[in-house]
């Protein structure tokens, strides 16, 4: 199921005077899941956008180098 189609299947009740959505938790996760994507498109589309301007220049546009952080990452 998608983040989409999760959303859409969200139930509403009102208890105590309050609107909650209810989902079931592996729709939940399918819209973080979701989310999470769509936030790792937009950090990927920032790094291209800036690698651009550089003209390839990796340094320039701010990018680590792989053996400067290789020990922090393994």
């Amino acid at each position: 199921m998608s983040g989409l189609q999760a959303l859409q299947s969200t139930q509403f009740v009102t208890v105590d005077g309050r609107r909650l959505a209810v989902m079931d938790a592996g729709d939940w996760e399918a819209v973080v899941e979701w989310l999470e994507s769509l936030e790792d498109a937009s950090i990927a589309a920032a790094a291209r956008s800036a690698l651009a301007a550089t003209h390839g220049d990796r340094a320039r546009a701010g990018w680590a180098r792989w053996d400067d952080v290789r020990a922090d990452l393994l």
